[in-house]
């Protein structure tokens, strides 16, 4: 993680764009927990970053909408660990997982036509399960 933190196809957000801050965790750990800031909250700018262009970040604000601050920023935080170290690529982890499903364009549907003898087929099926049916019927005809 001396780079960066590595996004998709080669794209690395720089070490220096991230504002990394830690805390004291909640939860369980005794006397430990009230020591020590494990907790580790990840902050990043997507407006003043210079990993994207203009259209990726177009789409990452467009995306991620729900979940930045009112200055564009996306907050990531991470408590799982009673180590500082391990949160804190936990928190590197949970950006890029963020990002990479933002960035993420879904293939446009293909529309499909049924073949005209498939269609056939399942209609030909459907008058001989319908006639063996009418077949069983009893009839009071006499």
């Amino acid at each position: 993680m001396d780079g960066g933190i590595p996004v998709k196809n080669g794209i690395v957000i720089p070490e220096h764009e991230l504002i990394i801050t830690t805390s004291r965790a909640s939860g369980p750990g005794g006397q430990h927990v009230n020591k020590t800031d494990t907790r580790v909250t990840l902050t990043w700018h997507i407006p003043t970053s210079s990993a994207f262009n203009d259209e990726q970040k177009a789409r990452l604000l467009e995306k991620l909408q729900a979940e930045l601050t009112v200055d564009g920023a996306v907050v990531v935080h991470s408590s799982a660990s009673r180590s500082q170290l391990q949160n804190k690529k936990a928190a590197y982890k949970k950006l890029a997982d963020k990002l990479r499903a933002a960035l993420h364009v879904a293939k446009k549907r293909m529309k499909t036509v049924t073949p005209k003898g498939v269609q056939e087929k399942r209609l030909h099926k459907k008058k001989l399960h319908s006639q063996l049916k009418a077949s069983r019927k009893k009839s009071f005809d006499d």
